[in-house]
């Protein structure tokens, strides 16, 4: 056992002994409820609670809050402690003459710990410094806790910098423990709620449009809409096997054979895939589709939603993403893929047979395997040559017909579909067709891609029998999108990790 662990134990007894001896004295260390009228957040911002010195205590409205707490100075008969509730931190001033000698000498200097959560009834003054405190008048243990957290010190050296310990810091115990992360990282909670506002933000701006959110499976009998291979799990009743979905692309299309003309999803997907920093099995993405619209229509409607939604965040097109700073304002460049391929490579791959492209993958030194197609040749030399220097917001657009089983045929462009991906700090962010209607046409690309299967291909799609038929009952033309709610996040939160923006991460376990 570590010293660290040592240390936690032995916190860890002495706190159960605390919550004994509190059981014992009759006081209850876990009640049910507290009656919180303010947070510290509305009463640092609310000047007007605050008591004048001429004032009586008698005339003040008074407040009542509850949280964490996070520092203790203890001066005797009274002590000053900071208390963290879910919108910051604000400083109570806590005297024994007020709450009562068992309360202050019992249950709060003796019984209570950093960390413990506590609630505070009383009235709000400044202390002779300048700051916002609440004067207790009453005082309540709400939850005793058993384990330390872990609260950063700040030691200032001789050369006058102040120097950090014991900082909660560590990632993988940051993901792994996130409700301490969200504790003693206060940081990490104004990421989640960025997140929160960025996805409200894209629901209102679609909303306004007059589309409508709607739920599909999470358990599909078959899965499809991407290419990636699937978790597999078994329903018991109907002795079948079933599926995660990879995406809700195939269900959303079937509304619009419904007769809806614009229809949305916020979905959970799950491909079986492996970990990275900007991966996780586990993800969001919206997927979009519209009635009578291509993929023209959708570049600018995905434009002017994420415009839309940075100034709704940052108050600007303009946000911070590493040593970048990335400006969502439109209108933004629109660069066919092989052309971009052939400016960053030199190499022009349009039209080339799959010994061409093998080929020119070995002089540009990328690894294939022998079940690629080529599609995966061209997407893996894209994504080695070009996709990391797409910095600024850019539409990739027209890809190879191998590439896109559920994109419609190019108009003017033999060989190719109508589609793009929205590539942003070196990453694809979203994707969009205009979709494939035709039924004769789908069925041959699913057969194709059964024969990739065959060959080795387990990402590639899965033949789809009710949706080629729903189909054949005729889907008008349509515009998808699909955009990655993670990786957008990323963006606007500067955040360098999926990890960051997913509130619990998978994790490989612990030893």
């Amino acid at each position: 056992m570590s010293n660290t662990e040592s240390s936690v134990s032995e916190q860890h007894e002495i706190r159960l002994e605390k919550l004994q001896e509190l059981r014992e004295m009759g006081a209850n260390p876990y009640p049910y409820e507290f009656d919180v009228t303010h947070t510290s957040q509305y009463i640092l911002e609310h000047p007007e609670l605050i008591k004048q010195d001429e004032q009586d205590p008698g005339e003040v409205e008074r407040v009542s809050v509850a949280g964490r707490i996070m520092t203790r100075r203890i001066m005797g008969g009274s002590t000053f402690f900071n208390l963290q509730d879910s919108r910051g931190e604000i400083q109570v001033y806590l005297r024994r003459n007020d709450v009562g000698e068992e309360t202050y000498n019992t249950i709060f200097k003796k019984l209570s710990d950093i960390g413990d959560i506590v609630g505070v009834k009383g009235y709000v003054f400044k202390t002779g410094t300048g700051e916002t405190t609440v004067y207790a008048e009453e005082f309540q243990l709400l939850s005793k806790t058993l384990r330390p957290i872990p609260v950063p010190k700040e030691v200032e050296a001789e050369n006058g910098e102040t120097k950090v310990y014991d900082a909660f810091t560590n990632k993988e115990q940051r993901y792994r423990q996130r409700y301490l992360d969200l504790i003693v990282n206060p940081g990490v909670r104004e990421v989640f709620q960025q997140r929160t506002e960025m996805v409200q933000a894209m629901r209102s701006f679609m909303n306004d449009e007059g589309y409508m959110e709607v739920e599909t499976p999470i358990l599909q009998p078959i899965y499809g809409g991407a290419t990636a291979e699937p978790f597999v799990t078994h329903h018991n009743a109907l002795d079948m096997k079933l599926y995660l979905r990879i995406a809700n692309e195939l269900y959303l299309k079937r509304l619009i054979v419904g007769g809806y003309d614009g229809v949305y999803e916020f979905s959970k997907d799950f491909r079986n895939e492996g970990l990275s920093r900007f991966h996780n099995p586990e993800f969001t993405q919206v997927e979009l589709y519209v009635a009578y619209k291509d993929y023209n229509w959708m570049m600018d409607f995905v434009e002017a939603m994420v415009e839309h939604v940075t100034k709704s965040l940052h108050g600007s097109t303009k946000v911070t993403a590493g040593n970048h700073e990335i400006d969502f304002q439109r209108p933004w460049p629109r660069i066919p893929m092989f052309e971009a391929i052939e400016k960053e490579t030199g190499k022009d791959l349009y039209g080339k047979d799959l010994e061409a492209l093998k080929e020119a993958a070995g002089d540009l030194n990328i690894e294939l395997e022998e079940s690629f197609g080529k599609g995966k040749i061209i997407d893996e030399i894209f994504g080695e040559y070009v996709e990391p220097k797409l910095i600024q917001p850019t539409f990739i657009t027209d890809y190879p017909i191998e590439m896109s089983p559920l994109a419609k045929k190019h108009r003017e462009k033999e060989g190719l579909v109508e589609r793009f991906e929205c590539i942003c700090n070196g990453k694809e962010i979203a994707n969009a067709f205009s979709e494939l209607n035709d039924p004769i046409d789908q069925r041959e690309r699913f057969e194709e891609q059964a024969r990739l299967r065959a060959d080795g291909d387990e990402e590639a799609m899965a033949l789809d029998e009710d949706f080629l038929q729903a189909l054949e009952y005729g889907m008008p033309p349509t515009a998808g999108l699909g955009i990655g709610i993670d990786r957008l996040a990323m963006i606007m939160t500067d955040s360098e990790s999926i990890r960051d923006v997913l509130f619990f991460p998978l994790m490989k376990p612990e030893k």
